[in-house]
């Protein structure tokens, strides 16, 4: 089988979703290729044991680590990408991060593009994905005009957290996020609202599709309004081919219902996100392009960053019955830690939502919480906690990278920004103290002794990285790849850094950025 279209987009995510429902309006014929299916809406979306415990609905894949140990990473194969269990905070990469900032593990390069070139697509991406929020409130947003949904309004705990850290002089905002969402003015969700605001937010799927994410507000609607969109699901995209200079893809060969099957297009864009799109170009290798293709500077693959993250909950004396709690974040450590003795930024604090019981029992190393906690229930453990997702940047290194040896995917990762880190999560344990919250802080994790494991793939980024010289990047200033005239990227693999905001929003403006230079080509 073998059909040809204007552009091939690979993956359903985001980066792919954005700018196909860019190009949609052209009428120019659009094949999305997405190897999984759409996410099932079942009871078990809302099941932290299915969704945390069992993994539902993570891809059944082994990878090996840089010791030859095993691991199963947390992706995603469905419409939507891992969209689908995001936490929906859609952030503006601050302007110095643009530019080269020193940390204590090591420098972040700067990129070759500065917040001007994306300014206008963060604006319109957050209009896309339904960003609720409050202009001025973040002393590092750099955004002007005002955000299109006003800010999700906090419930009464979270409100007093907000007044207390103002009163110790710190700056909390309302959280931007993504999400369908119509309030009453307690803050509650309307009858009419698709959100209703319950506590099954990060990391589950959405069983009324309320979440802001890629299938919801990208793929279905151009599929309902395009004829010349078409989607396949449970299609493979195993390698791409090139044309006997090199310079050009010829053919996307794609497994699908167990048969092999052949597309062409003129435009091919990739966005499996950025560990699948570098291991998509690294088994397309071929004689024009022998390790791997668009990797004459061997960068694909390489540079892999994710964050240095933690997740937190703060077991307090007095019991918590906020049910909507992602809605507060503070960064005012982002820069600047604020200590003499530690002259570097630090990072995002940030609320997550609300911790289950199952969930705690499921993720949270047990030893550390019976040395903390000892004679505390799981269950009465989340009526007493706030939760926290704390996160700092993590560097680019070459020997962080994703590859394959002896067919098998290796992901090879050593901190790059540890300290940082664990001073942010002391930053946060004196704050609560500050304010007279004093708090027990908990590692949800699960392994004892790490943060997110290396299993996590949440923020995943920076594996074929932009720039303008060929010999250290993978793609051109417009997301092309310097080697393949007709191939681009457009998940987070262009990151030359990742700052300490999640990727999402940067990803989205970028495929819009993208779009509008394609739109001449296609």
């Amino acid at each position: 089988m073998s059909e040809h279209y204007d552009l091939i987009v690979i993956g359903s995510g985001p980066g792919g979703a954005s700018l196909a429902h860019r190009l949609a309006p052209t009428g120019k014929r659009i094949l999305i290729l997405e190897r999984g299916d759409y996410l099932p809406r079942e009871e078990a979306n809302w099941s932290p044991q299915a969704v945390f415990v069992e993994g539902r609905y993570q891809a059944d894949e082994t990878w090996r680590n840089a010791d030859g140990g095993s691991f199963k990473p947390q992706l995603h194969y469905n419409v939507g990408g891992n969209s689908k269990v995001y936490g929906a905070a859609l952030f503006r990469l601050r302007e110095r991060d643009f530019e080269e900032v020193r940390h204590h593990g090591g420098v972040s390069p700067a990129w070759p593009l500065g917040y001007e070139a994306f300014a206008r697509y963060y604006d319109e991406a957050e209009a896309l994905f339904h960003v609720h929020g409050r202009r001025g409130e973040d002393p590092l947003d750099p955004g002007a005009a005002p955000y299109p949904f006003v800010p999700v309004k906090h419930e009464p705990k979270v409100a007093e957290l907000a007044g207390k850290l103002a009163g110790i002089g710190l700056h909390p905002f309302h959280l931007p996020l993504g999400i369908l969402l119509d309030q009453k003015e307690d803050g509650f969700a309307t009858p009419t609202s698709t959100c209703m605001r319950c506590s099954f937010f990060d990391g589950f799927p959405c069983l009324l599709n309320g979440k802001a994410d890629a299938q919801v507000i990208c793929v279905d609607p151009i599929l309902k309004a395009h004829d010349n969109v078409t989607l396949l699901t449970g299609a493979y995209v195993s390698k791409l081919d090139t044309d006997a200079s090199g310079r050009r893809i010829d053919a996307v060969h794609v497994t699908r219902g167990g048969k092999e099957e052949v597309y062409t297009a003129g435009t091919v864009v990739v966005a499996c996100g950025a560990l699948s799109s570098a291991l998509l170009l690294l088994r397309s290798a071929n004689k024009r392009h022998p390790n791997g293709l668009a990797n004459g500077s061997d960068q694909v693959g390489r540079n892999y960053m994710r964050h240095e993250m933690s997740i937190v909950m703060a077991v307090m004396r007095h019991v918590n019955e906020t049910v909507f709690q992602k809605t507060l974040a503070l960064s005012d450590f982002y820069f600047d830690s604020g200590d003499a003795d530690f002259p570097h930024p630090l990072g995002l604090i940030q609320m997550c939502a609300t911790s289950h019981a199952d969930q705690i029992k499921g993720e949270a190393p047990l030893a550390g919480l019976m040395k903390h906690l000892p004679d505390m229930p799981f269950a009465e453990m989340a009526r007493h906690s706030m939760d926290f997702w704390l996160q700092t940047e993590d560097l680019p290194i070459p020997e962080n990278r994703v590859y394959y040896e002896d067919g098998e995917v290796h992901l090879d990762v050593a901190e790059t920004n540890e300290e940082a880190l664990g001073r942010l999560k002391a930053k946060l344990k004196q704050v609560l103290s500050d304010i007279g919250w004093p708090a027990v802080l908990v590692e949800r994790s699960l392994y004892l002794g790490k943060d997110i494991p290396l299993s996590g793939t949440a923020h995943q980024a920076g594996t074929c990285r932009f720039g303008t010289d060929p010999a250290t990047s993978v793609l051109n200033l417009d997301c092309r790849a310097h080697e393949v005239d007709n191939l681009y990227v457009t998940d987070a693999s262009f990151f030359p850094s990742i700052g300490a905001v999640n990727p999402t929003l940067t990803i989205i403006a970028n495929a819009l950025r993208v779009a509008d230079l394609l739109k001449d080509r296609l």
